[in-house]
């Protein structure tokens, strides 16, 4: 069964362990790697390339082949082929804005941690229809940020939250505090434009500085 498969259940267990999961938008794939071990040596080894650029897949590829320590998955996938392409070139999980219906069968199918990103309690339920209580709330901040969180906790104990749309430095702790949470995701980790001019010593720094907000 998906959610008592280990593989899928080790996935989910790391995210939480890393506690901040890296949001990254890369358009040159040469830079994946330095990218990827950048991530690592600063603490958060961990990477969802979103779906945003056409070389998603090919950074995807590079740096689950070649940063062997970095959990490597996908964002941004809102259909079957965006599913497939990525776990053929070695994402780990997948992730997406919404309730993708079509994708998250196919991971539950395939036993692929998938976390569908969703907004309201009848998509929670949804979710756990499909057979997932490991949901992204986005953008969590327009949503009612830990406020709907708090609401979610009572009638949904069972599922946990991935925050994403709005997490920063100043306020990811406040997340991370939330009972049902079990990992964040932010783009300030990784600038975009900090990726683009490879400033893989700047990605470092800000990976440290956001790794020691978890511990």
């Amino acid at each position: 069964m998906y959610k008592d498969n280990p593989a899928v259940t080790a996935v989910l267990d790391r995210f939480e362990q890393i506690g901040i999961i890296p949001v990254i938008t890369i358009d040159n794939p040469e830079f994946a790697v330095p990218l990827g071990r950048a991530l690592v040596a600063g603490g958060l080894p961990a990477a969802e390339v979103t779906f945003r650029t056409p070389c998603a897949a090919e950074c995807i590829r590079r740096m689950a082949e070649e940063v062997p320590d970095l959990l490597v998955g996908a964002g941004t996938v809102i259909d079957v082929p965006t599913t497939e392409a990525a776990v053929e070139t070695g994402a780990k999980f997948i992730v997406s804005p919404g309730i993708a219906e079509d994708s998250v069968r196919w991971c539950v199918r395939h036993e692929v941690p998938v976390v569908p990103g969703l907004a309201t309690p009848s998509e929670v339920v949804r979710a756990i229809d499909l057979g997932v209580d490991h949901v992204k709330l986005f953008p969590a901040s327009v949503v009612g940020g830990t406020a709907m969180l708090h609401a979610m906790n009572g009638p949904f104990p069972g599922v946990k939250f991935m925050c994403t749309g709005g997490v920063k430095p100043g306020n990811a702790h406040e997340y991370l505090d939330a009972p049902n949470v079990f990992c964040v995701g932010g783009t300030w980790v990784a600038p975009a434009d900090v990726v683009a001019a490879g400033d893989f010593a700047t990605v470092e720094r800000l990976v440290r500085e956001a790794a020691a907000l978890v511990r």
